[in-house]
C-alpha cells in the first residue's frame, strides 16, 4: 500500500558464539524503502516467534520485552501519524532519527551542492580535471541564479526539486543566460549528478529527472581552410604576446591537440621512433586516453623556436603557453589581424587538424582517430561527416556554375530573329 509504514522486529547475532544472545534489531519500510537499527534489546535466538515477530512464551521476562516492542511500535507509528497531519516529509529514516532523538536535517540544494564541488576539488589530478571543476562551479552558479530569480531565497529543501524545477531551469538557462542548446543540456546533466546523490542518500524520496529526457542538437564542427591556415602561419606579428600565442595555436592546427594538452606537453611527451622520427605520445587530459602524433615540420619549427624561452628551459614544458583566459582573449586579437571572421579557439585548432590538415588530406580515419586520442572511431566520424557536407556543399555550388555556363552558351548558340 502507498505511503504506508511497515515495522518489523528480528533478531540478530553479533558473533557466531553460539551461547551470545541475538540483538533484536526493528525495520522500518516506508514506500519500499527500509532502514533498521537496533532496539537495545538482546534474546536467545530459540526464545523468538519469527511468525508472530515476537518472543515467545509468558515468562516475565517475555511479557517486558513483548511490551517494550509493542511500546516502541506505537510510538514509531504515533511520528508516522504526527508527519502525515503536519504534511511535512515522511520515510523510513526520518521516522528512526525522530524515535532515535536525532533532529530532522533539512538537506539544502546549494549546499550538497557546494559538498559536492569541495570534494571534487581535493580530487583535481587523481580523477578529475580543473576544467571539469569549472563546468560544475559554474553550474552551481547558474542553480544560485535560478533560485534567486524564481524563489527570491538564497537556497531551497532539495526535495522541493521536481520535474518543473528542471523544466524551469533549461528555459532559464536558454533565456536569461542565453545558453546554446546544447551547453544547456550539458549544465542539466551536471545537476543530476547532483540530485542523484541526493537520491542515493535518501535524503529525497523520489528522482525528479525519471520522466526528464534530454535532446541533443548536432552541433556545426568549424574549422580553418587552407587558405586560412597559411594566412596564420605567415602573418608577422610586431607585438611578442599574439606572435607565441599564434605559433601556439598553429601548434595545435597540426597536431590536434587541446589547450590542456599542450598546456602540460613535456620533453618527456615527444619521443624518437626506431627511424628516428619524434612522435608526440601523451595521455589526454580529458579521456587519458593515449594521443599518438607524428611531429611535421611546422610543429618541429615551433617547438625549436620556443627551446630557449625560459619557462621552457625550466624544463616542466616545451611551449611557453599563456592561462586558457589570455590565451582565448589574444586569438581574438589574431583572428582580426588575420582578417579571420571565425571564434578561434582550441577547439577550433583540434577540429582543423581532424578536417583541413588530415582527412581532407587523404589520412585515413582510423588514424585520424588515434591520433585525436578518441575511444570511439564514432568520434572521429563527426569530422568526416563534416566534410562530406562541405563536400555536398561546394558540389551544389559547382553545379549552380555549370548550369550558368550552360544558359550562356545556349544564349549565343541561338540564331537571330528577322
Amino acid at each position: 500500500m502507498i505511503n504506508s509504514l511497515f515495522i518489523t522486529f528480528y533478531p540478530k547475532k553479533t558473533t557466531s558464539n553460539q551461547n551470545t544472545k541475538a540483538v533484536i534489531y526493528a525495520r522500518l519500510t516506508y514506500n519500499s524503502k527500509r532502514t533498521d537499527f537496533t532496539t537495545s534489546r538482546k534474546i536467545d535466538a530459540g526464545k523468538w516467534n519469527s511468525h508472530t515477530n515476537s518472543t515467545r512464551g509468558n515468562s516475565t521476562e517475555a511479557k517486558a520485552l513483548k511490551r517494550y516492542l509493542d511500546d516502541m511500535r506505537a510510538s514509531l507509528y504515533d511520528i508516522h501519524d504526527r508527519l502525515l497531519r503536519e504534511g511535512k516529509r515522511v520515510s523510513a529514516k526520518i521516522i528512526k532519527d525522530i524515535y532515535m532523538g536525532k533532529e530532522e536535517k533539512q538537506y539544502m540544494l546549494v549546499e550538497i551542492f557546494q559538498d559536492h564541488n569541495d570534494d571534487m576539488e581535493k580530487l583535481i589530478g587523481k580523477g578529475y580535471t580543473k576544467g571539469t571543476l569549472q563546468r560544475y562551479n559554474a553550474c552551481k552558479k547558474h542553480i544560485e541564479d535560478y533560485i534567486k530569480y524564481r524563489y527570491k531565497v538564497k537556497d531551497i529543501p532539495v526535495e522541493d526539486v521536481d520535474h518543473q524545477f528542471i523544466v524551469g531551469f533549461n528555459h532559464y538557462l536558454k533565456s536569461e543566460k542565453d545558453c546554446a542548446h546544447n551547453t544547456a543540456q550539458k549544465y542539466i546533466v551536471n545537476f543530476k549528478k547532483i540530485i542523484r546523490i541526493a537520491y542515493a542518500n535518501q535524503w529525497i524520496e523520489k528522482d525528479p529527472f525519471f520522466h526528464w529526457k534530454g535532446s541533443w542538437k548536432p552541433s556545426e564542427r568549424k574549422f580553418l581552410t587552407d587558405i586560412e591556415v597559411q594566412n596564420l602561419v605567415e602573418q608577422y606579428f610586431e607585438i611578442p604576446r599574439l606572435d607565441r600565442m599564434r605559433d601556439i595555436f598553429v601548434f595545435c592546427c597540426y597536431t590536434g591537440l587541446s589547450f590542456s594538452d599542450v598546456e602540460k606537453l613535456s620533453a618527456n611527451d615527444i619521443v624518437l621512433d626506431s627511424k628516428g622520427k619524434q612522435w608526440i605520445k601523451t595521455k589526454r587530459q580529458k579521456t587519458k586516453s593515449l594521443s599518438s602524433v607524428p611531429l611535421l615540420d611546422i610543429p618541429k619549427a615551433i617547438l625549436e623556436k620556443y627551446a630557449d624561452h625560459p619557462k621552457v628551459k625550466m624544463g616542466k614544458v616545451v611551449l611557453p603557453v599563456y592561462s586558457n583566459q589570455k590565451y582565448n582573449a589574444y586569438l581574438k586579437e589574431i583572428a582580426s589581424v588575420c582578417g579571420i571572421k571565425k571564434n578561434l579557439t582550441t577547439h577550433l585548432a583540434r577540429h582543423t587538424f581532424a578536417t583541413t590538415v588530415t582527412l581532407s588530406k587523404g589520412v585515413p580515419i582510423e588514424s585520424v582517430s588515434k591520433m585525436l586520442g578518441h575511444r570511439s572511431l564514432k568520434t572521429t566520424q563527426i569530422y568526416a561527416k563534416v566534410l562530406d557536407e562541405k563536400v555536398e556543399k561546394d558540389m551544389e555550388k559547382l553545379q549552380e556554375q555549370l548550369r550558368k555556363e550552360q544558359e550562356k552558351k545556349k544564349n549565343k548558340e541561338k540564331p537571330g530573329e528577322e
